[in-house]
């Protein structure tokens, strides 16, 4: 950027601050939002508490297939052209 061109958008400096931030915290949630660790934490959680007795196995089931959905989910959206053939 330019002097003159500082100069004369000096005043949005601001709002130039601000986007950069609210880019910078959206980039963060998503990569947390698409991290697979904690979804892998949570099914090793519970399976703890399915051998501890803290929850049935109906109730692990339907908790199960969510993560796992959720992992499946998150692989496809790493790899997106694993799926796809060539003609």
């Amino acid at each position: 950027m330019g002097l003159l061109t500082g100069l004369l958008t000096f005043p949005l400096a601001p709002v130039r601050a601000t986007v950069w931030a609210a880019e910078q915290i959206a980039a963060a949630a998503e990569r947390e939002y698409y991290d697979p660790a904690p979804v892998r934490r949570a099914l090793a959680e519970l399976e703890r508490d399915l051998l501890a007795g803290r929850i049935d196995e109906d109730a692990y089931d339907r908790r199960e297939d969510e993560l796992l959905d959720r992992l499946a989910q998150l692989e496809r959206r790493e790899r997106p052209d694993e799926g796809r053939r060539a003609p």
